[in-house]
């Protein structure tokens, strides 16, 4: 049996969207200066486009040509191919990739862009058994998102932030919050509604119980 990876390593991934540059995206690549940066196939031009050193390449390669992955060859980045007909996107296989490596924190850029199939498949990416018990997180220009299970989470922000709660996979129970301006007490958000849309922080720390089920939950920046 293969020996299971420490938990012990932060883990770049960057998709092959939109590059979508603002703070939240800055802030998490100073944050995490040593993270390990690995590309899922074109999301190789993102990473160029943000001035990270690229560790590996995963992926079917066809969203580059000849000549880009000759220069990532030459720059030291590894090439993990795969072939173009597989059950897995380019991005599943670096999620995989960065949870077989042991990461405990994963930060996912240019993962959103102008297919909203891509879109949301990368999203629902997040509920990868692979991933569970690991700080994963989309981040975009003003808004990261991350999918919260049972228990207590902490958003961590400025008063004036917008954080929305919304469920997948059926209904979240129990829903308590602290420090949001609509203050939810023990109830259950359901698929369909948007009640849990565009609340407010009304401190610089916002925390939310839940009882069961699953919330995405998308902090921004500011009024949204």
């Amino acid at each position: 049996m293969e020996t299971p990876q420490p938990l012990n390593k932060t883990v770049f991934i960057f998709a092959n969207g939109d590059a979508n540059d603002g703070p939240l995206v800055r802030q998490a690549l100073s944050t995490y200066p040593d993270a390990t940066v690995i590309a899922a196939d074109g999301g190789a031009r993102q990473a160029i486009y943000y001035g990270k050193v690229i560790d590996e390449v995963i992926g079917d390669m066809d969203s580059l040509d000849d000549d880009e992955i000759a220069a990532l060859e030459a720059a030291g980045a590894t090439l993990l191919r795969h072939p173009v007909e597989k059950d897995e996107t380019d991005l599943e296989l670096a999620l995989l990739r960065a949870a077989k490596m042991g990461a405990n924190k994963i930060r996912l850029f240019a993962a959103l862009g102008d297919r909203l199939d891509q879109t949301l498949s990368n999203i629902y990416l997040l509920g990868l058994n692979a991933l569970q018990g690991r700080d994963v997180r989309i981040v975009a220009g003003k808004q990261e998102a991350w999918l919260a299970y049972p228990g207590m989470i902490v958003v961590s922000g400025h008063a004036g932030d917008t954080l929305s709660l919304i469920p997948v996979n059926g209904a979240a129970e129990g829903i308590r919050t602290e420090n949001l301006y609509y203050p939810l007490k023990n109830e259950t958000l359901r698929f369909g509604p948007a009640r849990g849309i565009s609340n407010v922080l009304t401190s610089s720390e916002a925390r939310v119980w839940l009882e069961a089920g699953l919330l995405l939950v998308v902090h921004t920046l500011g009024r949204a």
